[in-house]
């Protein structure tokens, strides 16, 4: 099988702005991927551009994709590895439109198997359930919204921080009294935090029991994270720190974190996650599947991984809620409140709408 050429698709995609520690959202700034073969197959792959965290953008992406997809022309997608050592070889890091290729080649092997993705990766289906993620705004209106999202039966809520110390704390205490105690409660600072204010605001958190804190620090404090893990009554999460299955090693070998947040938009796609989840699953440390502002089609892929990991536990795949004022997918994930599933088609079982794709700009390489 080789690949004959590359449909590359400015995938935006409009939503209510959404604010975290180190920027606002205004649209998801995605790409898709098809990759198409001589076989007749085809692979769909999709990610999401957030600048502020991984330092690639919409237009950025496009441009290395028209690279990228020169180099697979006439090359066997079925040799995923040596595929993406083709990528990593023309040009290090740009792991988010990498993890668009990874997918789309994922795709186009699990087609080819005749499985759907989960199954291709050796996995089962199980009980999935993501949390919802409230945006940073006051500790009123982050109440009100925290309770909107109970009356819908969300049982699990990530609560974005970073910014001043004080207000943070004042918004969980509204959230906390609002929903009870029945109700999860996460963190995620997302770097916004100094050592000193993340070890205060860890301690005065500790009462309204949290799960854990995603990121509480920049991450060119990571020397620092040992000493903030070993002192913070509630358990880490880090996520902008590892990216790779080496920052995975590092992280646990120096007890930096209780927890990892896998994201493809890191990792540049599900090979290097299955390495990272190797990595946690050897020394006992869990894994969160996370997102950045991904269409129910990278979404899709997300919990096929996920199924086949089962040192994943916590599971962040709410983005096609926070927002998109679109749904450009037909097929793939499907919502049942907050349980999440995937259908029994090969492949990733999603594709874009082709009326959707029509308003997009185009390039074939």
């Amino acid at each position: 099988m080789k690949i004959t050429h590359t449909e590359i698709y400015r995938f935006s995609i409009p939503m209510e702005p959404f604010v975290i520690a180190t920027g606002t959202m205004h649209f998801a700034q995605n790409v898709l991927i098809r990759i198409f073969t001589d076989a007749g197959i085809h692979g769909t792959g999709e990610c999401s551009a957030f600048p502020m965290i991984v330092g690639e953008t919409q237009e950025t992406c496009i441009a290395m994709a028209k690279d990228f997809a020169a180099i697979l022309k006439g090359k066997d997608p079925l040799e995923i590895p040596e595929r993406m050592n083709d990528l990593l070889g023309y040009a290090d890091h740009n792991n988010t439109i990498k993890s668009a290729f990874d997918m789309a080649l994922f795709d186009i092997a699990a087609k080819n198997a005749g499985l759907p993705l989960y199954k291709f990766l050796g996995g089962q289906k199980r009980t999935i359930e993501t949390d919802m993620t409230i945006g940073i705004d006051t500790p009123e209106g982050m109440a009100a919204t925290a309770l909107k999202y109970k009356s819908q039966g969300c049982r699990i809520i990530k609560i974005k921080l970073g910014k001043k110390v004080h207000d943070d704390i004042e918004r969980v205490k509204h959230i906390r009294e609002a929903v009870g105690e029945e109700l999860t409660l996460r963190l995620d600072a997302n770097q916004g935090w100094s050592f000193d204010d993340a070890l205060f605001a860890l301690g005065e958190l500790e009462k309204y029991n949290i799960e854990f804190c995603e990121q509480p620090m920049r991450t060119w404090y990571d020397d620092k994270l040992p000493e903030l893990n070993v002192n913070s009554p509630i358990k880490l999460m880090a996520d902008e720190s590892c990216y790779n299955h080496h920052d995975a090693r590092k992280l646990i070998n120096n007890q930096s974190t209780t927890y990892l947040n896998i994201k493809f938009s890191k990792s540049g796609g599900i090979l290097e996650a299955q390495k990272i989840h190797e990595e946690a699953l050897q020394r006992g440390v869990k894994c969160m599947i996370g997102s950045m502002l991904e269409s129910r089609l990278a979404l899709s892929a997300n919990l096929h991984f996920a199924l086949a990991s089962p040192n994943v536990e916590f599971f962040d795949l709410d983005t096609a809620l926070l927002g998109h004022l679109v749904d450009p997918v037909v097929g793939g994930l499907t919502y049942n409140g907050y349980f999440l599933d995937v259908p029994e088609e090969i492949g990733i079982g999603a594709e874009a709408d082709e009326f959707f794709l029509e308003k997009c700009d185009q390039w074939v390489v």
